[in-house]
């Protein structure tokens, strides 16, 4: 007889940029842009992401409008 074990995802989440605690609800705040590759998007805890001004996001910078 054999029986499933069902896999649980790995958690997920990020860093939050202020207060650096991992959060499993992040938030992206802003995203900087690379010279050469993808660019990096910063995140933050729930609790930090309301006091931040949000700075462009991917596909808000894009040329050629």
């Amino acid at each position: 007889m054999s029986f499933h074990i069902p896999t649980v995802p790995a958690p997920s989440g990020a860093a939050c940029c202020r207060c650096k605690r991992w959060t499993y609800a992040p938030v992206a705040v802003r995203w900087i842009p690379a010279a050469s590759g993808p660019g990096h998007t910063l995140y933050a805890c729930p609790s930090h992401a309301a006091a931040l001004i949000p700075g462009p996001l991917p596909g808000e910078l894009e040329r050629g409008m």
